[in-house]
């Protein structure tokens, strides 16, 4: 019942042909790949050596080398794998990865989408040299409970998108929801490291204990437009004259590279969010 089943076989006609590296492109910065992937200690962000340490409550995990490397990174995977990955959480072996890879949010993702993000992995250097293995609690040292964890908080292709019918929201919820994984550090927690719905985009203790997450609910974005907020993902310039700061900086890094279609669209998403009370830190 907790052995990890990919949930796509290697030869599945849906991931057939090559897909668009330019429209990968964009969907590596809009999913924050380089911000935990990228080796430490150097300035090209397209080095995807891994190694970052990541601490949480459940111990310190470390993003793995997804360069194009054949022996320490993804080079001798297929879209297929990756595609388990992203969807289901699980790897090449057959393994549960940790869930502080957010495939829970990643799982929303389309197939077209995860192959045009293969093409484009493919075209990055290749980085030799392994990251250093994770040292998780004692309740995930053994992977299997991994499987048990996601029996409990995991669905498997269901995104928890808020569609309206409206292309422009709609759009904003698949990147904000899915790709851009925005929940998973302005939500807050449970013991066991799920997210708990009631506090989804209402802010929360930031994943490495470094500080609070704010809310982007209207209970505190009341007062932005949707240009304020696209412009913030443009710039990291604040309607209040401010600019953004700790991780939030890196992300605009990466929305700066969308087109200006997908910022509003996420601008769109997060201004129709209900408000929702801040939880206490």
């Amino acid at each position: 019942m907790s052995a990890a089943r990919p949930p796509f076989s290697q030869g599945d006609p849906q991931f057939e042909g090559v897909g668009d590296a330019v429209h990968g492109q964009l969907i590596f910065a809009a999913g924050d790949c380089a911000s935990c992937h990228a080796t430490p200690g150097q300035s090209d962000r397209l080095r995807l050596g891994g190694g970052m340490a990541l601490d949480s409550p459940f111990g310190t995990f470390r993003p793995p080398n997804i360069s194009p490397d054949p022996v320490d990174g993804i080079g001798r995977w297929t879209v297929v794998d990756l595609a388990n990955a992203l969807v289901g959480g699980v790897s090449p072996k057959h393994e549960h990865y940790y869930p502080a890879f957010p495939y829970t949010s990643f799982t929303g993702m389309t197939v077209g989408d995860i192959r045009d993000l293969y093409a484009y992995l493919t075209t990055l250097p290749k980085v030799s040299g392994r990251a250093p293995p994770h040292h998780p609690s004692i309740l995930f040292r053994i992977r299997r409970f991994v499987g048990f964890w996601k029996l409990l908080f995991f669905r498997e292709g269901q995104s928890e998108a808020r569609l309206s019918g409206e292309p422009i929201h709609d759009r904003g919820a698949y990147l904000v929801e899915s790709v851009s994984h925005c929940a998973e550090c302005h939500s807050s927690r449970n013991v066991f490291g799920a997210i708990k719905p009631d506090t989804r985009f209402a802010g929360g203790v930031d994943p490495q204990g470094t500080g609070f997450v704010p809310n982007i609910t209207q209970q505190n974005l009341g007062k932005w437009s949707e240009r304020d907020i696209a412009t913030m993902l443009n710039t990291g310039d604040t309607p209040d004259h401010g600019r953004v700061g700790s991780s939030m900086a890196d992300v605009v890094t990466n929305t700066a590279m969308l087109r200006d279609s997908d910022r509003d669209a996420i601008a769109r998403y997060i201004k129709a969010l209900p408000a929702l009370p801040t939880p206490h830190p």
